[in-house]
């Protein structure tokens, strides 16, 4: 790691921009997975801040939904009532009928399996009737579904279009399609191919990069004969599994054909079939000619949706309102209707840019509209190389402007190009219809504002460290370290701020010291402050100074701490729980336990460098500071660890658990303040908290001068808590005011006569 840093700070500014701009780049180019998937989300993002688009093409969607499914049965339906459907469509003027569902399977049903069987009886039984024969013929003809769907797709007056899919690979079979099949279905399907393809060159025509499909599911033969055009309603979601291309060029079988989809062949007949043709370039496919309209695609021949909203964006129309005459004719007239479900127990359900949940017939709608409205997004191969200028332009300008500048100056200088960046590229996302990348350009300008400013602190560091290893001799850490962050506080003097300031000191130190060699002794000591100011720290508390075996900190300077008084409270406690760790490890060593007091109080106090022109130190004084001392020493009166003030008291009460032990006088002032002993973070045990109601009902009888009754609540503490031996404290009290009461003046205020 020292290695590292040393080569960092070695190598300079323009050499650092040089190598970020070099990583960036080559990560663009070879493609990391993760940032692709962001980059796919901010192409989100850029559809959900444009906002939704009215449509501009005559498209209506015909829908399987919930209401469909409930009034006219589940599906699938029987095929006379797509019939129906299709007649009543081309009887209010629909320009064109697309169907983004697949009739695949013959249409079963009871009646048809009722006359072959009747059929089969003759014939075992040797009838032969020329009028029963042309009977059951007429019968059936009247119950093939398949049959009279195929007769209202041949006499609809508006272009029928059917849906199919391509199987893109013999692993999504479970069964083996023979080669002849798919010779079969691609005949069938041969009427609705591209017919031309033009190639710029010989190489274009020898490898032309389209996708290739393994097998057609194709329509009844019946059903593709009657309507004599048909095209695939494939899509191929990205990684995150949103839709963001459709497909217009699928190659298949053995002739190399390749094949629109649904909504190319729809456009074709509403347009009255112009001409239709595929242009190849030497890179890849370039794109789609339909008639005067080219359709812009990437190499391989998809093009990029251009979402106008979210569903319901195109006009639903439920198919059972349209089968029973509710929608007036005219919102069908010189309309493409396209008819699928919508309905979410059928599944076809796609996530896109605008929704999680959206109708994948919608999805071949706004195609249709993007065509017709020539209303296209583009991301051609030129696209690759602004992106690599936009990379190369937002690291050069950070690394040649943000080292010129100070830390505030350069970060807003960095957050302007970001956002002038990401207003570029929803500009020319929005107005021109262009997909710039925007997470590797962002990644560049990023990792360059983050190097400079690491390269920067780490060769600020190493000027600090200098001057920290000269100061040090003199003056304390945490001086240094004040000079370092706020030069211009290097004077004497300091403020008035509201702060916590912490005493903590070993009850009787000088017997102990008795007992133990100088070595032990200071082992022993050393021991004890390092765990002590560790805790300080750790709570974020300034070590004042050492004092012997005393400590103090301050809580709340110099760095501004709104809950300075909570992390004084949660020091103490810990450090009590931490002298019962040391004192359990000293006494398995033969060494004497230590007991400690801890005193807290939140004032007023004057903060800042104090002493000599020459030396000196950053501390507190005050008023405040003086009563905190104070009651750090009482705490040996009042057989206390760790006492606070009433103004702490007052910071803390809902966080920590206090017991009121008196009303007291500090000496040279005439008002008295509540001191409180500190029990505990939040809660204490059930026991304990019993005995502290106990302790507060005797303090009020004390202060009322009903010490006997008082005496007995005490007795009730030392019962339930033998910890809290302040109730013996008062005990003592109660029995001397009842052999000597005080005179009528006296208010349960005990006076502090000691500093």
């Amino acid at each position: 790691m020292k290695k590292l840093l040393k080569a960092l700070i070695s190598i300079n500014r323009g050499s650092l921009t040089f190598y970020c701009t070099l990583l960036v780049v080559l990560s663009f180019l070879i493609g990391i997975p993760l940032l692709d998937l962001i980059e796919l989300k901010t192409y989100d993002l850029r559809f959900v801040s444009r906002g939704p688009v009215a449509p501009s093409s005559p498209v209506v969607l015909a829908v399987i939904d919930e209401k469909s499914l409930d009034q006219e049965g589940r599906w699938p339906w029987p095929r006379s009532k797509i019939a129906a459907l299709v007649n009543r469509l081309q009887s209010y003027g629909a320009k064109v009928i697309g169907f983004d569902i697949g009739f695949l399977e013959p249409d079963e049903n009871t009646h048809l399996q009722f006359l072959d069987e009747l059929e089969q009886k003759i014939k075992e039984l040797g009838l032969k009737d020329r009028n029963l024969t042309q009977f059951l013929q007429e019968t059936r003809k009247s119950a093939d579904n398949d049959l009279a769907f195929a007769t209202a797709i041949k006499d609809s007056a508006a272009p029928v279009v059917l849906g199919y899919f391509f199987h893109m690979d013999a692993r999504e079979l479970n069964y083996k399609i023979d080669q002849e099949r798919i010779n079969q279905e691609l005949k069938e399907l041969s009427t609705s191919r591209y017919s031309i393809i033009v190639h710029e060159d010989d190489e274009s025509a020898r490898f032309p990069p389209f996708i290739e499909a393994y097998a057609p599911e194709g329509n009844l033969p019946m059903l593709a004969e009657a309507a004599g055009s048909s095209g695939y309603f494939n899509m191929f979601p990205d990684a995150d599994g949103v839709v963001r291309w459709i497909p217009l060029v699928i190659r298949c079988g053995p002739q190399r054909d390749i094949f629109p989809p649904l909504s190319i062949r729809s456009c074709w007949h509403y347009l009255d079939q112009p001409m239709l043709m595929v242009k190849v370039a030497p890179y890849g496919v370039e794109g789609v000619q339909l008639g005067k309209r080219f359709i812009p695609t990437d190499e391989t021949g998809r093009m990029l949706i251009n979402y106008l909203g979210p569903p319901k964006t195109f006009p639903h129309y439920s198919i059972c309102d349209i089968l029973r005459d509710r929608i007036p004719p005219e919102r069908f007239r010189d309309k493409i209707v396209l008819v699928g479900a919508t309905a979410v127990g059928l599944y076809d359900l796609r996530a896109t840019p605008f929704s999680s949940v959206y109708p994948g017939l919608e999805i071949h709608a706004t195609v249709i509209d993007n065509i017709l409205g020539g209303n296209f997004l583009h991301k051609p191969k030129w696209v690759g190389i602004l992106d690599l200028l936009f990379i190369v332009l937002l690291t050069l300008l950070a690394g040649i402007f943000i080292p010129r500048m100070g830390a505030l100056t350069g970060l807003l200088f960095a957050l302007g190009l970001f956002l002038l960046y990401m207003i570029t590229a929803r500009w020319l996302f929005v107005k021109v219809g262009v997909w710039v990348n925007a997470v590797y350009p962002l990644l560049g300008l990023v990792l360059t504002y983050v190097s400079l400013t690491v390269y920067r602190y780490f060769r600020e560091e190493k000027e600090k460290k200098r001057i920290k290893g000269a100061f040090s001799h003199y003056v304390s850490t945490s001086v240094v370290n004040e000079i370092l962050k706020h030069p211009e506080q290097l004077k004497l003097g300091g403020d008035k701020k509201e702060l916590t300031v912490l005493f903590s000191d070993i009850r009787g130190f000088t017997n102990i010291s008795e007992g133990l060699s100088p070595e032990e002794l200071v082992h022993l000591l050393n021991e004890y402050l390092t765990v002590m100011t560790d805790i300080v720290f750790k709570h974020e508390g300034t070590l004042d100074k050492y004092m012997g075996d005393a400590i103090m900190a301050i809580y709340g300077a110099p760095f501004k701490q709104e809950d300075h008084a909570a992390r004084a409270c949660l020091s103490a406690l810990e450090m009590m729980e931490a002298l019962k760790l040391l004192n359990k490890k000293w006494m398995g060593e033969g060494k004497p336990p230590l007991d400690i007091g801890i005193g807290i109080n939140t004032g007023m106090m004057m903060v800042g460098n104090m002493g000599s022109e020459q030396l000196f130190d950053y501390t507190v004084m005050g008023d405040a500071v003086n009563l905190g001392s104070r009651l750090e020493s009482a705490n040996k009166s009042y057989r206390t660890n760790i006492l606070i003030s009433e103004s702490t008291y007052e910071e803390v009460r809902e966080e920590f658990v206090c017991m009121e032990v008196d009303s007291v006088r500090v000496k040279g002032k005439n008002l008295p303040v509540k001191i409180y002993q500190l029990l505990g973070h939040r809660k204490v045990p059930e026991q304990r908290s019993q005995a502290m109601s106990y302790f507060q009902e005797g303090l009020r009888l004390y202060k009322e001068r009903r010490w006997q009754e008082a005496i007995d609540n005490f007795n009730l503490v030392k019962e339930l808590d033998g910890d809290l031996q302040v109730a013996g404290l008062y005990i003592q009290r109660c029995r001397d005011l009842i052999a000597n009461p005080p005179p009528p003046d006296w208010d349960g205020v005990f006076t502090m006569t000691t500093k």
